[in-house]
């Protein structure tokens, strides 16, 4: 699940402490990293977008980094669907019942990994095993600290999520008993944590030093640009 990197647009918090244009750099340099993923990634690949305007710049960046010609490591080829309208969970809600009619028709896998650009501290750590619980739970959870989530993985159509406390910290704990209460198993995989301060970013430039990774190695190199420069701004000042 994606938005577009669109200056003055997401991640409004690191906007406060860093400034817009960083926040804009930052959330492309997030997007490249989510991108990586998918690359790596088996199966099959879906990119949902936040707006419906932006489906064609979806579609480019996809026959960019995701073509027949440049696949993921399943050799699939990935699509762009709409997220739709309304909440986080509606939009959830959504993207799974599309996703699953598509394979339906397709006679594909019903199970599905949901990941936004938020976390790029994922490695495959975080992604391993997931297949093999899902045949063990209906859904699977990797939560974030902050009390959300970094990936949703499921094997059963979700639950009516419209109600969940999103962007709350007792999101990941809400998602879990509503899906009890739907008579879903739920099972835990590796935690993470996303991007929404700067703490979180001095954070990941200690996680991603010796993480080889194209796209981490560009994001690392920024946030340590980055922090030099405010560093350098804040002896100035003083």
């Amino acid at each position: 699940m994606s938005k577009r990197p669109k200056l003055h647009q997401g991640k409004q918090r690191l906007a406060q402490t860093l400034g817009a244009d960083a926040a804009y750099e930052i959330a492309k340099l997030l997007l490249d990293c989510a991108i990586e993923d998918a690359q790596a990634w088996t199966g099959q690949v879906v990119l949902a977008v936040a707006h419906q305007e932006d489906v064609a710049w979806a579609q480019t960046l996809v026959d960019k980094k995701l073509s027949s010609d440049v696949s993921n490591a399943g050799g699939n080829k990935a699509s762009v669907i709409f997220q739709g309208r309304g909440n986080l969970g509606e939009r959830l809600n959504h993207i799974d019942q599309s996703i699953r009619r598509q394979n339906k028709c397709q006679q594909g896998h019903q199970s599905t990994v949901f990941i936004g650009t938020d976390a790029p501290m994922l490695r495959q750590a975080h992604y391993i095993g997931l297949a093999d619980m899902l045949k063990q739970h209906d859904i699977v959870l990797n939560m974030a600290a902050d009390g959300g989530v970094v990936i949703m993985s499921n094997s059963k159509p979700w639950p009516k999520l419209t109600d969940l406390p999103w962007s709350s910290p007792y999101l990941g704990a809400s998602l879990a008993a509503c899906c009890h209460s739907w008579g879903l198993s739920v099972g835990y995989h590796t935690p993470g944590y996303d991007i929404d301060e700067k703490a979180d970013l001095i954070t990941l430039y200690q996680d991603l030093k010796g993480d080889l990774r194209p796209a981490r190695q560009a994001l690392l190199q920024y946030i340590e640009n980055l922090l030099t420069r405010q560093e350098s701004n804040s002896c100035t000042t003083q």
